[in-house]
């Protein structure tokens, strides 16, 4: 199920990016880039509609995942619920 960013509080949704930020290890080139533009960088997604913030009934978990790879994964594994009017 996606989770709108808005229903979370600004800290919760920091919060959730620092997480996703960590865990991810995201690659950002030759440059180091410092955590607060990685979470603006994140947060842009967000609001763009290019990552969602995903819960899983399944796992329990709450992950943020590009929306295409959560298309995808909702048609291989119907692990998640998404409501078509969403896209």
């Amino acid at each position: 199920m996606i989770i709108p960013y808005q229903e979370l509080s600004k800290e919760a949704l920091i919060n959730l990016i620092e997480q996703f930020i960590l865990r991810e290890g995201t690659d950002y080139g030759e440059n180091e880039v410092n955590n607060d533009t990685k979470i603006e960088q994140v947060l842009g997604q967000i609001k763009r509609g290019e990552a969602v913030i995903v819960y899983s009934e399944l796992h329990e978990e709450v992950n943020i995942m590009s929306a295409q790879q959560f298309k995808q994964m909702q048609t291989e594994e119907g692990d998640y619920h998404i409501d078509r009017d969403e896209f």
